[in-house]
């Protein structure tokens, strides 16, 4: 598919362009509406694609929370056997806690671990089934809001006994900032992995305490421009990171309900330095 249209989904899904405003410039790169209509459904996410990690061996529930002046919602997976299990927030993109991020919460536990996804939209009534709908709401939501609502995850897990105190993330688009920001502010956190996330900043950089594992798609110019000063700053401060860039793929290459994005080989090797990055640091 021409990368001109993938740019353009990509601007669609994070900057404040209209639906309508989106269609009409679809069009003009597709050379007609039928044809833009085609390729629609090749660019759009389709949560009925998600992958189903089997629930075997795992418990799973929805818990609560106190969040920051709300009451924080999540999904929690870990193994069948109730011990203390070393635990990972899984953070979503900015379309919600979706059966796509709830499966990449199982994965998680079928490695042995306590894994709980909270709901960014908590505080706006959960997550709507329609993503613009879920994309306005993420407008709304306050970024400090929403970063101390996720340091509240770490709180919750401190007060489970199938928690041993050992902590790490993974973040995915908006997760990735998310998992980002959670190594500057959360000094308990053990390891950091971010897909495709923004990056702080350099100043922030330096009051991570984390080991941080970084993947970007080679085409994601938008996000990948942060890259070079990052690393710089994860140098300079000796904190301890791995960055790998996958060539060829896209944004999002990990979401396997992105059909035109996803990029399996990209994504399983991501995905098996993850867990072998978690097992360095958290096990």
């Amino acid at each position: 598919m021409d990368q001109r249209i993938i740019n353009l989904y990509d601007e669609y899904t994070h900057k404040p362009l209209s639906r309508q405003e989106f269609l009409k410039r679809l069009t003009l790169l597709a050379g007609g509406t039928a044809a833009a209509m085609t390729l629609l459904p090749l660019l759009e996410v389709n949560h009925a694609n998600a992958s189903v990690t089997s629930q075997e061996d795992l418990f799973i529930e929805r818990v609560s929370y106190p969040g920051f002046n709300c009451t924080m919602d999540a999904y929690v997976a870990r193994p069948k056997k109730e011990n203390p299990y070393a635990s990972v927030v899984v953070i979503h993109e900015n379309r919600g806690l979706n059966a796509h991020i709830e499966d990449v919460t199982r994965r998680v536990a079928k490695a042995g671990y306590l894994a709980i996804a909270p709901n960014a939209l908590s505080p706006l009534g959960g997550t709507p089934e329609n993503d613009d709908e879920a994309r306005e709401k993420f407008r709304q939501l306050n970024a400090n809001d929403s970063l101390q609502n996720f340091i509240k995850a770490f709180e919750y897990l401190k007060t489970r006994k199938d928690s041993n105190g050992q902590f790490g993330c993974v973040g995915f688009c908006w997760g990735g900032a998310m998992a980002n920001n959670l190594a500057v502010h959360v000094p308990s956190l053990k390891a950091a992995v971010a897909f495709y996330g923004r990056q702080p900043s350099t100043e922030e950089t330096g009051k991570i305490k984390a080991a941080v594992q970084l993947h970007y798609g080679g085409l994601d110019e938008r996000v990948n421009a942060g890259i070079k000063d990052y690393e710089a700053a994860l140098k300079k401060n000796n904190i301890p990171y791995e960055l790998y860039i996958y060539e060829g793929a896209q944004h999002a290459f990990h979401n396997d309900t992105a059909p035109t994005r996803f990029n399996e080989a990209a994504a399983k090797l991501a995905w098996q330095r993850t867990m072998e990055f978690y097992s360095k640091y958290l096990k």
